[in-house]
């Protein structure tokens, strides 16, 4: 830890080459804030920065990286999208307003409920979250960036990429059509493409939330102005922190699935067919292991911008801060115990079914908390009905009235009554429509003149709200009793003497009518206001440090990083932004001509370095494209071009991180402002890259425990796992892997202390043995497999061994060409003694992968032989 309580720091440990620590004075002192800064300086300095901040011109714009940029086009298309899924809902409307109505086929309307289903969850509502917070992040945290810029953009190109090749699928009639769920048998068994197209493209839209998730917990952690600790932190950052983790470990076992899925689809390995030992309730759980902190993921960022738009309406600062932010946490943690709610009818254990209900009903508090603050805070502050409140007022009352029936369905018996009726389709739509169109709209308003610089109409914004308002309750209230007499969910037609005919006119008539108000919001949203003025600086009063933006807006974030001593500077800290605006801060200059941030501490958010992060590039966008050719080639079993994709997806990565990451500075310190000198490149538990590294391998590692849940769900819920007399993987050649993978992570361990010790030949020698024995350890663990005869498409038990066995082999692949990535730059002098943050990285990435590696031959060497 680095003592800023005089000007020394702690001194490194002995063996250790010292790092340019932070040095000076810190906090600053009032004296030193108020010193006068010469106007021809502050010019001087602006000029600068804005050369170095300002967007590319002409068609090299689509090479941006910069947060607002990528945030805008992220935000556009998450909404282009929606509007997309809407259109199909209307047509769906049309298909079920009259009995028998042949207006759509069945295999028609099966595809359309699909890709509605699966448009709104993976292409709207978790990206839009993601967008918003890469377009807004910075500004409330007054940095001048997110830390991997280049990853923001990288997640957006293979956003748009994934999207437009899963929805274009319905205009060629090929389109999934088993549901948004994609329970097998149905979909696995389906003919066509249209399963794979599921798997195959959302999963790589999964991989790009993955991405953005990682960007957003780093700038969180590590991004912070200087004296922001984490209980100073704007609650939206909070939020951000809990739905980011939520997403790092619900994404995973709908990554594994997909993978195991994708494995039947393609090569008939039966991790779902019963006949041959296979299950398809493990898919269920781990679908639902996703989809249920999946619904809170989408319903937590809505309240996070209530949770800034309150405030500010109520002029007075957030009720219960310490409440609403252990709320959120709670929250996110109880989701992850509520995935079998969804599986009530499904014959499981009347225990489970206990279980699974009481905690159904326990996360219902730490909601109700957050919810009760934000009252409480209207009601002892002096409310302005400014616009976005309306929004937000009509998000509480629907998303409360889905609340409720919540609770009824999660009531066993009473699940077991409406269980795949309208009923459900009611509460889900009460809670996500509710929980986060609502707020995202309000949200839209609000921060419009934060990222446009102007606002939007008022009297249109009514319009929209009551059409949008009206018409969902005329839509969704009475589908609630279309459940309770029970019609079924996924049925494309009904006879008309059954009472069902007039509930679903009606509506069919009410989702016209949100779809008016839906348009009145998007034409308000897109029209041209080229005529219409500025607005002013901070148009709502907000206290918050996003309204500390300059109109019209010059690129560069925050003119100077503040440091900050409240919750709401804007409102407590006098002179905040007059010294911003002055350059009275950190980091007012760009002499190098380069785009830079303060990284600060986790914790206490004491400044650590100035960190140099990348700029406008193509490279983004092409390592899209081929990773996007890798995953959509073998849709179509179009194997050859896929792998050519992936190696020209990995080699664009390789340049991209060798060109523009963790490079050798020209000077070890800079000048950071008001008597601060932080060193310009760090490595290990201080670098943003370090984090960005652990967060990924987190999600990871929860995808691998997803896989080995596998195991013992069969070993569980089947008799022949394994079978009786069955072959099992060969133990010498599985503990011959883990030797030879234990002593490649052992190199790679000892590389980086020697090295650190400037002993550069002995880690040189040690990164050029590593990869020879990673490699070694897989061939080995695919031998043990492959040697005594294991087929995986026979049973499931060898197909779940060479699951492991490919997954396994596959991060090997990487973690060796991370090796000798590193011996590369030790030879060409990247990297050094002093400089060696991808030797750092790569050690962390080993001593994940050390662990995955010697599971796996645990569980295909040992385990089976136990079992």
């Amino acid at each position: 830890m680095t003592d800023f309580a005089g000007s020394l720091p702690e001194r490194p440990r002995a063996g250790e080459i010292e790092d340019a620590m932070p040095q000076g004075i810190y906090p600053p002192t009032e004296e030193m804030l108020n010193e006068p800064v010469d106007p021809e300086l502050r010019e001087a300095q602006a000029a600068r920065l804005r050369a170095v901040w300002a967007e590319p011109p002409g068609w090299r714009y689509w090479s941006a990286v910069n947060n607002s940029e990528v945030g805008a086009w992220y935000s556009l298309t998450a909404f282009a999208f929606m509007l997309a899924a809407g259109v199909l809902a209307l047509l769906m409307r049309v298909q079920l307003s009259v009995p028998e109505n042949d207006f759509l086929s069945a295999d028609r309307f099966n595809q359309f409920f699909t890709m509605h289903g699966s448009a709104m969850m993976f292409l709207f509502a978790v990206p839009m979250f993601e967008a918003i917070s890469i377009l807004l992040l910075p500004a409330f945290l007054g940095a001048r960036d997110m830390p991997f810029p280049r990853l923001s953009a990288y997640g957006y190109w293979s956003f748009l990429i994934g999207g437009i090749f899963v929805l274009s699928s319905i205009l060629f009639g090929v389109a999934p059509n088993s549901g948004w769920f994609m329970y097998p048998p149905l979909a696995t068994e389906a003919e066509g493409p249209g399963s794979d197209i599921w798997l195959l493209g959302l999963s790589f839209i999964e991989v790009a939330s993955i991405a953005a998730a990682v960007e957003l917990i780093v700038g969180v952690i590590k991004c912070r102005p200087p004296g922001m600790r984490i209980n100073l932190m704007p609650l939206y950052a909070w939020y951000v922190l809990v739905v980011g983790g939520m997403i790092l470990f619900a994404f995973p076992p709908l990554i594994a699935g997909d993978f195991l899925f994708e494995m039947q689809r393609s090569f008939d390995w039966p991790f779902f067919d019963p006949e041959r030992g296979g299950d398809p309730m493990l898919w269920q759980h781990l679908f639902w292991i996703f989809g249920h902190p999946e619904v809170y993921i989408i319903f937590l960022p809505s309240i996070a911008i209530a949770a800034m738009v309150i405030p500010t309406a109520a002029r007075r600062p957030i009720v219960g801060y310490s409440w609403i932010v252990l709320s959120a946490v709670g929250t996110g943690f109880l989701s992850f115990g509520l995935w079998v709610h969804h599986m009530f009818t499904t014959g499981l254990p009347s225990m489970s079914l206990g279980f699974f209900s009481a905690a159904s009903e326990a996360v219902v508090i730490p909601t109700g908390v957050q919810l009760f603050a934000f009252v409480a805070t209207l009601l002892v502050g002096r409310v302005r009905m400014i616009q976005p409140m309306l929004w937000i007022a009509g998000a509480v009352a629907i998303f409360t009235a889905g609340g409720l029936t919540g609770i009824m369905v999660a009531l066993a018996p009473f699940d077991w009554q409406v269980h795949d009726t309208y009923f459900i389709v009611a509460h889900l739509h009460y809670t996500l429509f509710g929980g986060m169109v609502f707020p995202i709209i309000g949200g839209v308003y609000y921060f419009y003149p934060f990222f446009a610089k102007k606002k939007m109409s008022d009297r249109l914004g009514k319009v929209s709200f009551w059409l949008t308002f009206t018409g969902f309750n005329i839509c969704f209230m009475p589908m609630h009793l279309t459940g309770l007499q029970g019609m079924p969910r996924r049925v494309f037609t009904y006879p008309g003497d059954i009472g069902w005919d007039w509930l679903n006119m009606i509506s069919t008539l009410g989702a016209f009518v949100t779809a008016a108000g839906i348009l009145v919001f998007a034409w308000d949203l897109l029209r041209s206001k080229k005529d219409q003025p500025f607005t002013e600086r901070n148009p709502w009063g907000g206290g918050t440090l996003e309204w500390a933006h300059d109109v019209p807006d010059l690129g560069w974030g925050a003119r100077s990083v503040p440091y900050i001593t409240s919750r709401y500077p804007l409102w407590d800290q006098p002179k905040l932004l007059e010294r911003m605006d002055a350059g009275r801060f950190y980091i007012p200059d760009a002499p190098e001509g380069l785009r830079e941030t303060v990284v600060t501490s986790a914790v206490d958010a004491v400044p650590q370095h100035v960190a140099r992060i990348t700029g406008p590039a193509w490279c983004t966008l092409w390592a899209a494209a081929f990773t996007g050719g890798a995953f959509i080639f073998p849709t179509f079993h179009m194997y050859p071009p896929a792998i050519l994709c992936g190696v020209l997806a990995i080699a664009t990565v390789i340049w991209w991180l060798w060109t523009s990451t963790a490079q050798v500075p020209e000077a070890p310190m800079k000048d950071a402002g008001l008597g601060l000198r932080l060193p310009t490149y760090v490595s290990g538990p201080r670098a943003p890259g370090w984090w960005g590294v652990f967060i990924t391998m987190l999600g990871d590692a929860t995808a691998y425990a997803s896989l080995i849940f596998g195991v013992f769900f069969y070993w569980t819920a089947r008799p022949d796992f394994p079978p009786d007399n069955a072959t099992h993987a060969d133990p010498a050649f599985a503990a011959l892997a883990a030797a030879l993978l234990g002593g490649s992570w052992a190199m790679t361990r000892i590389a980086r202390g020697v090295n650190r010790q400037g002993d550069r030949r002995t880690a040189r020698v040690l990164l050029g043995l590593a990869p020879v024995a990673a490699l070694a350890g897989g061939a080995a663990l695919v031998l043990a497999v492959w040697w005594p005869g294991l087929s995986p498409a026979t049973h499931v038990y060898p197909a779940t061994m060479w699951a492991i066995v490919v997954w396994t082999c596959a991060h090997i692949g990487v973690g060796a060409i991370m090796q000798l990535y590193c011996l590369a730059g030790s030879i060409f002098g990247k990297l050094t003694p002093r400089y060696d943050a991808d030797l750092w990285n790569t050690t962390l990435f080993w001593h994940f992968l050390g662990v995955t590696c010697l599971i796996s031959a645990a569980v295909i060497g040992l385990l089976p032989r136990v079992l």
